[in-house]
């Protein structure tokens, strides 16, 4: 008797859960997420969620996450997982959306592996965009040299071009260029 109360108790706090995550996870508003799920989050309306730093005028600092123009066409109303944070090698304390990124080796070399590149499509379709605004097309990043990618990369230094400057720059050539709905992995 006790074990089928406790079954049906386990029941419905599944079932509570599951219409408490379905509709949170239905309408993502960036302004309602925490810091912990920010960064590389897509709102409902398809717009990327970016994690701000303020200092408060007590010293102290806070953390604000909001809404930015930049769209994605891939998904709408994610955040994304840890999964495919760590193994793109990003941060969820990630300020703003930048191609410095870009220019790390280490960083390009994750972003590049089979397991990033095939397995997470909001990362790669960000980071497709933000090369795009740099005039570097990804996949040709990743597949130049194995993914250490020595070339493109001066190439995005040369360009003078920070993704996290204007952004009215960044989207009308990141819209005009559009990675595949799953961007093959470039062959090495």
């Amino acid at each position: 008797m006790a074990i089928n109360i406790s079954l049906r108790c386990l029941a419905m706090v599944a079932i509570a859960f599951f219409f408490t995550v379905q509709g949170t996870l239905g309408k993502i508003e960036c302004e309602r997420l925490s810091e912990d799920t920010c960064a590389f989050a897509v709102s409902w309306e398809g717009k990327r969620c970016v994690l701000e730093k303020r200092v408060k005028r007590s010293g102290e600092e806070a953390y604000t996450c909001r809404t930015s123009e930049i769209k994605t066409e891939i998904q709408n109303g994610q955040i994304e997982t840890e999964d495919c944070i760590k193994g793109c090698g990003l941060n969820r304390k990630s300020f703003g959306i930048s191609s410095d990124s870009l220019l790390e080796i280490g960083f390009t070399k994750n972003l590049c592996s089979p397991h990033c590149y095939q397995n997470c499509p909001n990362i790669v379709d960000l980071y497709f965009n933000l090369a795009a605004g740099e005039g570097v097309f990804l996949p040709g990043l990743c597949a130049s040299e194995g993914g250490n990618g020595r070339r493109q990369t001066a190439e995005i230094r040369s360009s003078g071009l920070v993704a996290s400057g204007p952004r009215s720059s960044l989207q009308s050539t990141a819209t005009s260029l559009q990675p595949p709905a799953v961007a093959p992995f470039p062959q090495v």
